[in-house]
C-alpha cells in the first residue's frame, strides 16, 4: 500500500512539472528558423520534423505549404488539423506541435554582470544558466532581474534569492532573442564620523534597512560624532527633505527603527561646530566620490 502511496505522488510531481513545462512553452510564439516537430496521433507515418521558413511557413507533408510563423504551437497544431480534414487527408486528426529547438540567436545581458554581452542559444535556458553564462551577479547588482520577450515584448521579473531553495523554485526560462537586464542595487549613504563611510548597495532578501543597521555596516559612528544631531536627507518628488534623527535615543530603545529608501542619506556630524551646521547640498554632494560597499 505503501509503495503505491509512494508511486501516486510521483505521479501527481511529474504531471505538474510536465504542465508547468507546457506551459512554459505554451508562451512562445513560432518563429523563422525554429524546429517543430509535428505528430499525429495514431499515425507514425505523418510525423515529421521540419524547419521554418524565413517568411514564416512550413512544409508538411499531404498539406504542402502552412504559414505558423507567430503562432503558438497549439495554435499551430489547430491549424494543421484543419488543413488536414479540409483536404480530406484525415477526418478527426489529433494534431500536436512541439517547438525542439529555436532558431539560433543572441542573448542580450546588460547591467550590473560581471561580462555583460551577447550569448547565442537554440533551446531554452534558465536565468540562472544565462547569469552564469555572463560571469555572475556584479557586486552592485539589484537582485530582481528583468526578462524581456523578443517575440511578445513581455516582460518578467525574476528575483536571484540569496537562499537556493528559493533561488531555484519559480524560475523563469530565457528564449532565444530575449534580453536579460540587471539594473543597479538600490544605494543608500552613510557620510560624517563613522568609520567607513560611503554608499551601501541593499543586496539583502528583503531589502530593508534601518538607520542602525547601515551605520553598524558602516563601522559604527566615531566617539568624535554628535549623534544627537545625525540627520537623514531624503530626495523626494518636491526635492531633497531633512529629518533629524536622534541616534542615541534609537540605541537605547527609546525610538523605533527608521527603515531607509534608496538613495537616502545619513548624515554623522562631527562635534565640531561647523560639521554640525554642514549644509544639505554639501552632504549631497559630498556622496559623488563615495567608495561603494555591498550589503549582504
Amino acid at each position: 500500500m505503501l509503495r503505491h502511496k509512494y508511486t501516486a505522488a510521483f505521479l501527481l510531481l511529474f504531471s505538474a512539472l510536465a504542465m508547468s513545462c507546457w506551459a512554459q512553452q505554451e508562451s512562445l510564439l513560432i518563429g523563422p528558423g525554429d524546429l517543430l516537430q509535428v505528430d499525429v496521433m495514431d499515425t507514425p507515418e505523418m510525423e515529421q520534423q521540419v524547419r521554418v521558413t524565413d517568411d514564416g511557413s512550413v512544409s508538411l507533408a499531404y498539406l504542402g505549404s502552412i504559414h505558423v510563423a507567430g503562432q503558438t504551437p497549439a495554435a499551430a497544431a489547430g491549424m494543421i488539423q484543419a488543413a488536414l480534414v479540409e483536404k480530406h487527408v484525415m477526418h478527426r486528426p489529433q494534431v500536436t506541435v512541439r517547438m525542439m529547438e529555436l532558431a539560433t540567436q543572441d542573448v542580450s545581458v546588460l547591467g550590473q554582470v560581471h561580462t555583460p554581452g551577447t550569448y547565442s542559444i537554440t533551446t531554452p535556458q534558465t536565468i540562472l544558466k544565462i547569469l552564469s553564462l555572463a560571469g555572475g551577479l556584479s557586486e552592485e547588482a539589484d537582485r530582481n532581474v528583468t526578462v524581456k520577450r523578443n517575440k511578445s515584448g513581455e516582460q518578467l521579473k525574476y528575483y536571484v534569492s540569496n537562499n537556493a531553495d528559493e533561488a531555484l523554485s519559480n524560475m523563469v526560462m530565457v528564449y532565444p532573442g530575449d534580453t536579460v537586464l540587471v539594473s543597479r542595487a538600490p544605494l543608500v549613504y552613510v557620510m560624517g564620523d563613522v568609520n567607513r563611510p560611503g554608499g551601501y548597495a541593499i543586496t539583502t532578501n528583503d531589502q530593508h534597512l534601518s538607520v542602525l543597521q547601515v551605520i553598524a555596516m558602516a563601522g559604527s559612528a566615531n566617539k568624535t560624532s554628535k549623534q544627537s544631531h545625525v540627520r537623514l536627507i531624503r530626495t523626494t518628488d518636491q526635492g531633497q527633505v531633512e529629518m533629524p534623527v536622534r541616534l542615541d535615543q534609537m540605541e537605547k530603545g527609546k525610538q523605533p527603527p527608521l527603515m531607509l529608501q534608496a538613495n537616502d542619506i545619513v548624515y554623522v556630524p562631527f562635534s565640531w561646530m561647523k560639521n554640525v551646521a554642514m549644509s544639505t547640498a554639501n552632504i549631497a554632494a559630498s556622496t559623488a566620490g563615495a567608495a561603494i560597499y555591498v550589503v549582504h
